[in-house]
């Protein structure tokens, strides 16, 4: 996995992990990954990650403070809103079923069809070939 110290992409798509440690200043989230994000020309934020944090807070799996709003987080931050297309969920088809989860495999599935690079921790999602920075950097 690429470290934002030796790799600096200008186009970001942040894995949901990343943007909870991003919002909540995680120190899992490294320095080095941080800087990369602050100083990327387009980071953004897939519309299968706010699905993804709205399906654990509704079953308890994630606490999301009450009234906060993705989308009011996302403009502050000067992030773009990644919605999900159908040539997104094509080539989630055109995937190999490397592992089970669907949030994930949009997540490859985007930074494919955008030429986007993932900051996540993720290890498991370099092996879709999909440009990959490790966010503990």
């Amino acid at each position: 996995m690429e470290t934002p110290a030796t790799y600096a992409p200008r186009r970001l798509l942040l894995d949901t992990h990343t943007w909870l440690w991003w919002q909540s200043r995680d120190r899992r989230l490294g320095r080095a990954a941080r800087r990369l994000v602050s100083s990327a020309d387009d980071v953004r934020f897939s519309a299968a990650s706010a699905w993804e944090i709205a399906i654990k807070s509704a079953i308890g799996k994630l606490e999301v403070p009450a009234g906060s709003s993705i989308s009011r987080e996302l403009e502050l931050d000067g992030f773009t809103q990644l919605p999900v297309t159908i040539a997104h969920a094509d080539a989630v088809r055109q995937l190999p079923p490397l592992h089970r989860d669907p949030f994930d495999r949009m997540l490859v599935a985007q930074a494919l069809v955008e030429g986007l690079t993932i900051v996540t921790a993720d290890e498991a999602l370099r092996a879709y070939g999909v440009a990959v920075v490790d966010a503990t950097t």
